[in-house]
C-alpha cells in the first residue's frame, strides 16, 4: 500500500499472471486422451464382436456417441469436483478483511472440501486480528480525543473564562478611550470559549454519554445545520435495543464521518440522517443528493476509517454512490443476539 500526496492511501494490486488452461480442463484433457485410446485398443483387442469394412455408419455412432457420452459424464464429474478450487482461488484474489470473505464448503468430504475450510479459518484468523488491532488502535485514540476534550473544558476553557470575567471587571473601571478595546478583547475572548468548547464537544460528544445515541446524533445534526450551510435532517427512532459504549461510539463516529463528507466534498445543502431498526438490525443512513463518485476508485482514509469501525462491531458498512446521482453511507449492525 503506498500513500498519495494528498494523503489518500492506494492499495497496489499485484499483476495478473499469464493466463494459463484450467485444472479441469487439463485433467479432462488428459482423460479424454486415456478414454479414446483405451477405448479403441479395448473394442481391438477385447471385443468378440466384428467391426465391417468399410466401416458401417451405425456402428460408428454407437462408437463416438458412447465416447461423447463418457466424456461428457468426465467433464461434469471433473467440473463439480474442482469447482470449490475455483471459488477459493476467486476469494483469495478478493481477500480483504474488512469484506468478511467466507467460501462454501462442499458437502461431501474432499481436498477441495478442506481447502475451502482452511480458507475460511485463515480468513477467520485474519478478520479477529484486524478487529483487536483496530479495537486497540481506536481504543487509543478515543482515549487521547477525551483526553484532550477535557484538558480543553477543564483547563483552557475555564481560564478563558476567567479572562472573560477581567475583562468585564476592568470595563467598568476604564476610560472612554480603553473601554472600546476592552470590549473587542471581551468579544474575541467569547469567540475563543465557544471555539473551545466546540472542539470539545466534536472530540467527545458529552449527548452520547449523557444522553444516548439518538439524543447525540440530533444534536449532531442540529450543530451542523446551526454552523454551515449544509441542512441536515433526521429521523431517529426514539427507543433502541440495548447497544454497548463501543457500538453507539461507531454508530456515531460513522455518523459523524459520512456528514463531514457530505459538507466537504458533496457540493449540496441537504442531507438526511436515519436511524432505525430493520430484519433484525440497527440501520444508519446518511443520504445526500451532491455530486456523488465512484466507490470503486476512492480508497480515502475516510472511508477505510469507517470500514474499520464497522467491522469492530461486527457490523456491515455499504456505499452506494454514482457520479451525478448523491451518495448513501448505510451502517447494519446485526441485533440478533439481543434479549
Amino acid at each position: 500500500m503506498t500513500v498519495r500526496g494528498d494523503g489518500a492511501a492506494r492499495v497496489e494490486r499485484p499483476r495478473a499472471g499469464p493466463r494459463y488452461v484450467s485444472l479441469s480442463w487439463r485433467v479432462f484433457a488428459v482423460n479424454a486422451a486415456v478414454l479414446v485410446v483405451s477405448g479403441a485398443v479395448a473394442v481391438a483387442v477385447f471385443s468378440p464382436g466384428t467391426i465391417s469394412s468399410p466401416v458401417a455408419t451405425k456402428e460408428l455412432l454407437i462408437v463416438v456417441g458412447s465416447l461423447v457420452v463418457m466424456l461428457a459424464v468426465n467433464r461434469l464429474l471433473l467440473a463439480r469436483e474442482l469447482a470449490p478450487l475455483e471459488r477459493v482461488t476467486a476469494a483469495m484474489r478478493r481477500a480483504d478483511p474488512l469484506a468478511r470473505e467466507r467460501v462454501s464448503v462442499p458437502e461431501r468430504p474432499s481436498e477441495a472440501s478442506e481447502l475451502a475450510v482452511a480458507f475460511n479459518a485463515m480468513a477467520e484468523r485474519l478478520e479477529d486480528e484486524r478487529r483487536d488491532s483496530t479495537r486497540r488502535a481506536l481504543s487509543a485514540q478515543e482515549g487521547e480525543r477525551l483526553r484532550i476534550a477535557r484538558e480543553l473544558h477543564d483547563e483552557i476553557g475555564q481560564r478563558l473564562t476567567a479572562l472573560l470575567l477581567r475583562l468585564t471587571s476592568a470595563r467598568r473601571f476604564a476610560g472612554p478611550d480603553v473601554e472600546p478595546i476592552l470590549l473587542e478583547a471581551h468579544g474575541l475572548g467569547r469567540e475563543s470559549l465557544d471555539d473551545v468548547r466546540r472542539v470539545a464537544r466534536e472530540l467527545r460528544p458529552e449527548a452520547l454519554d449523557d444522553l444516548g445515541l439518538p439524543s447525540a446524533l440530533a444534536a449532531l445534526a442540529e450543530r451542523l445545520s446551526r454552523q454551515s450551510e449544509l441542512r441536515v435532517e433526521s429521523q431517529l427512532q426514539p427507543v433502541l435495543p440495548p447497544l454497548s459504549a463501543e457500538e453507539e461510539l461507531v454508530v456515531y463516529r460513522v455518523a459523524q464521518e459520512a456528514l463531514t463528507n457530505v459538507l466537504r466534498h458533496a457540493g449540496c445543502d441537504h442531507a438526511d440522517v436515519t436511524l432505525r431498526v430493520s430484519d433484525d438490525a440497527l440501520v444508519l443512513d446518511v443520504r445526500d443528493e451532491g455530486r456523488g463518485f465512484d466507490p470503486s476508485a476512492v480508497t480515502a482514509n475516510g472511508l477505510l476509517g469507517m470500514r474499520e469501525r464497522a467491522l469492530l462491531v461486527s457490523a456491515r458498512l455499504e456505499v452506494r454512490s454514482r457520479p451525478g446521482h448523491g451518495t448513501l453511507v448505510r451502517l447494519a449492525l446485526p441485533l440478533q443476539w439481543r434479549s
